[in-house]
């Protein structure tokens, strides 16, 4: 068994703190060795303070590390690191020996640079390992290995927007390598309430485990809203198609979801996924889906290299957790309340906060680590966890309100929960909530007060494709929100104006840019609010995903019938929420008709001047070709 099972992933980093997470298949001892280059080294002999560990089976063992240094670290210089083994199995080895994989050529240990300002960030979303695409965290570190040894051109962070992992959309050959690496690991099972099968060692070897999920629902009649949301496959023809027949349940197949998507190091220790007993149609998309694989596994050691390298921070969107989380109050009525549709979502929940959101913001999550570390040392004699306290722990982290966080960077970075603290509508409880409420929009005004320009990462474009927008509400009146994810920032009016009146505020800074995913294209918008004492200047920069695709042919009409229905000049903006805002695309360098959106695997990367307005903006395609660049309106017509 290897000592390190993934990571080390940087997480939040600055001069005096470094965040840190890596899980090992054994409590691991750990020194943290520092070089800045012209500085003196550092060797820290990491404690119980400093190197949290929480078990999660016999061989997993997350350990978050959060060191507090006593001399700074310098700024916009190379540092290299190091974490050795210092007890134990592999005493004294350190990264070059226990995941040669994260080295870049002629170097003999890792590095990273902090950053004095965040005006170059890397931004993306949407990672599905069984899309056919190549995967955009392997192109980022191609990028970031042309400039390994120049600290002043590396980025300063990747932003993470949403959909690192889909709980919700499984290959059932990832599905197979799961429960491989489950029981290589031993990750502890649990109780099931209110499912047909009674623990989750029944429900890995139930014939309906694979592709018929929604045959392990209780099958009463109050219960179709729920069988259909969560496991009924609902196809959506306008976007795109759920499949969520293999929908994770437990906490250890979301957790070795993980494992395997953020490290290549999981795969090397179980056997080739094999097909169990299948029906001849999911045969053929099993074998579709292992050729998939096969590339993205190809991929990994890339991708983990690049965590190892370049601050990462994360946010949620839906498919960490499920599809169409929280969308509608109603949605939210009938999944809270049966209990094995909460423990579904809850599971996905616990497992964000271990494997994301801990690294992040640390010092909030203490008290609920506490609780989970005490959980999960005491497995009942069936390696089960008990029931009532992970009963206890969702509805804690189901109320939770600290998912958001701030970084006071230059220029100031905001990151949004879109997710949890949503604008419901109490009269059409069937219709979408905003993104969010009164009182998180309110709270998010205050952090901008005063602030000269600001980053916001919203996973959601907060100004988005019209026509697209036009369509998701009209059939949202229809009564068929969940059909075509009716999600966005203008499906909520109250929502939307409030928003709106953020940006017109005099004491809300001149410049914002907009960092979101979600949507599967690329696309950047130059935004001038109206009618406002001083007039804001937002771009709306998006970019998507990391390893999916918009149908082709399809955008191509959308977009092609959004230019003539939507254009800046057009009368139709002047009966939607747009009328108050004066919008300009920024259009890719690489269209061949006019295109306004980019469809393309990749990740997003944005230089940003002095006044925080974007000087550079590039989408790095996954296939190997030159990288989009969206070029402003007055380089356009040069062109």
């Amino acid at each position: 068994m290897p000592p390190v099972l993934a990571g080390p992933i940087l997480r939040r980093l600055d001069s005096q703190r470094l965040v840190l997470w890596l899980v090992g298949s054994s409590s691991l001892s750990l020194d943290l060795i520092l070089e800045p280059e012209g500085h003196p080294a550092q060797r820290i002999s990491l404690d119980a303070d400093q190197c949290r560990i929480v078990p999660l089976g016999t061989h997993a063992f997350i350990h978050f590390l959060d060191v507090e240094l006593t001399t700074e670290l310098p700024l916009d210089t190379l540092v290299h690191y190091d974490l050795i083994l210092s007890a134990g199995h592999g005493t004294g080895q350190g990264i070059a020996d226990w995941a040669p994989h994260l080295l870049h050529q002629d170097q003999t240990k890792p590095n990273f640079v902090l950053a004095s300002r965040a005006d170059n960030l890397m931004f993306g979303s949407c990672r599905k390992p069984h899309h056919a695409s190549r995967d955009g965290l392997a192109q980022a570190d191609r990028v970031l290995s042309e400039h390994i040894t120049e600290a002043k051109a590396r980025p300063a962070l990747l932003m993470l927007s949403g959909d690192q992992v889909y709980a919700d959309d499984v290959a059932g050959p990832m599905l197979a390598a799961i429960h491989s690496l489950i029981a290589r690991l031993g990750l502890y099972g649990e109780y099931l309430e209110g499912a047909v099968v009674s623990d989750s060692e029944a429900l890995y070897q139930h014939p309906a485990s694979y592709y018929r999920r929604a045959d392990l629902l209780p099958a009463f009649k109050s219960n179709d809203d729920l069988r259909e949301r969560f496991f009924g496959g609902v196809e959506k023809p306008i976007f795109t198609t759920a499949n969520a027949h293999n929908h994770l349940v437990t906490l250890a197949e979301v957790f070795a979801m993980y494992l395997l998507v953020w490290s290549p190091t999981p795969w090397q220790i179980i056997a080739e996924p094999a097909p169990p007993c299948l029906e001849p149609k999911h045969q053929q998309r099993w074998e579709r889906e292992a050729t998939a694989l096969q590339g993205f596994r190809q991929d990994l050691p890339q991708a983990a290299r690049l965590l190892a390298h370049v601050q990462t921070l994360m946010i949620f969107d839906d498919h960490d957790i499920t599809d169409d989380w929280n969308l509608s109050a109603k949605w939210e009525s009938v999944a809270y309340g049966h209990p094995f549709s909460r423990q579904i979502v809850g599971n996905a929940l616990i497992a964000y906060l271990l494997c994301q959101a801990w690294g992040n913001r640390p010092e909030v999550f203490d008290s609920v680590l506490d609780t989970v570390t005490a959980w999960t040392r005491s497995p009942d004699e069936h390696q089960r966890l008990e029931h009532q306290t992970q009963d206890a722990i969702i509805k804690e982290l189901l109320e939770f309100r600290q998912w958001d966080y701030v970084l006071r960077t230059q220029p100031t970075l905001i990151v949004l929960d879109t997710r949890t603290r949503r604008w419901h509508n109490r009269r059409l409880p069937s219709r979408p909530s905003g993104l969010m409420d009164w009182e998180s929009l309110t709270e998010l005004q205050h952090e901008l007060l005063d602030e000269r320009a600001a980053v916001i990462v919203s996973a959601t474009p907060m100004f988005g494709v019209k026509l697209i927008e036009v369509i998701q509400s009209i059939c949202t009146y229809a009564g068929f929100a969940l059909t075509v994810d009716a999600e966005n920032w203008m499906a909520h009016r109250g929502a939307a104006n409030t928003m709106l009146n953020i940006f017109r505020h005099s004491r809300t800074p001149g410049n914002y840019v907009i960092l979101s995913g979600d949507v599967h294209y690329s696309f950047v918008y130059d935004v001038q609010v109206r009618h406002s004492k001083h007039i804001p200047h937002i771009w709306q920069v998006t970019s998507s995903g990391i390893k999916n695709e918009f149908p082709e042919s399809l955008l191509n009409w959308l977009d092609r019938l959004n230019r003539w229905l939507y254009s800046p000049r057009s009368p139709l903006n002047w009966f939607t929420q747009r009328r108050d805002l004066s919008i300009s695309p920024r259009l890719p360098d690489q269209r061949k008709h006019g295109e306004r959106v980019w469809n393309g695997s990749g990740i997003g990367q944005i230089w940003l001047d002095e006044k925080g307005r974007p000087a550079r903006i590039l989408h790095h395609n996954a296939n190997k070709k030159p990288p989009t660049e969206f070029l402003p309106p007055d380089q356009e017509k040069k062109g």
